[in-house]
């Protein structure tokens, strides 16, 4: 049984051609793509730096659990190992539970906690610790798990834009869509016709997405 540090350890792998530009980065594009969120990372940091003075500094530690995504995906992407995996998965995972107990809207809570967002919060983290131990049993279905609470952010910002008649909030919803389509659709696209791009040498999906 390989070590969870070995390099290709993870059964996980994808389109892009491994070790094609370094014989110690198994995936270039989608190990330095992640470079991106060490850029928007503290960038988000100052542009929310007033709304963390005014409403929660909570959002400090979504911009943090962010950057930690970008290092734990690049950790993994360059060696495919098991550990790169689940730690690029709990990441993500992580930075999903704190947007849920940052941002959910009160209407949305179960009705046993009422409208009490710190109830709520305790509820996120022992249902995130619980998912975290989980996600060792099965690692191949760790990523279709994520996919699926993002279906549910999707349902649920969709419910918020059917009642609001703010413009520019509905424009910040409409591109926000767009966006996750576009980066679903990679997604999926990288993960299902991996032998189509690789017939047309494009196999640049996941690190798009």
């Amino acid at each position: 049984m390989p070590s969870i540090f070995a390099y290709q350890s993870s059964e996980v792998d994808w389109c892009e051609s491994n070790f094609q530009h370094s014989e110690l980065v198994a995936e270039f594009y989608n190990t330095f793509s992640n470079v991106t969120f060490f850029i928007f990372g503290p960038l988000m940091m100052y542009l929310m730096h007033p709304y963390a003075q005014n409403r929660s500094h909570s959002i400090y530690v979504f911009c943090i659990l962010f950057m930690f995504i970008g290092l734990f995906s690049m950790y993994f992407h360059m060696t495919l190992s098991f550990l790169g995996q689940l730690l690029d998965e709990i990441s993500i995972l992580w930075l999903l539970a704190s947007g849920y107990s940052i941002w959910l809207p009160r209407c949305y809570f179960p009705t046993f906690v009422g409208e009490n967002r710190s109830q709520f919060t305790c509820l996120v983290i022992i249902a995130t610790v619980v998912s975290t131990f989980l996600s060792f049993l099965r690692p191949t279905v760790n990523a279709y798990a994520l996919n699926g609470i993002a279906l549910h952010i999707v349902y649920i910002v969709f419910q918020e834009y059917k009642k609001t008649s703010d413009k520019e909030f509905c424009r910040v919803i409409e591109v926000s869509m767009l966006l996750w389509a576009l980066a679903f659709a990679s997604w999926i696209s990288d993960r299902f016709l991996c032998s189509f791009w690789q017939r047309i040498n494009f196999y640049y999906l996941h690190s798009i997405w």
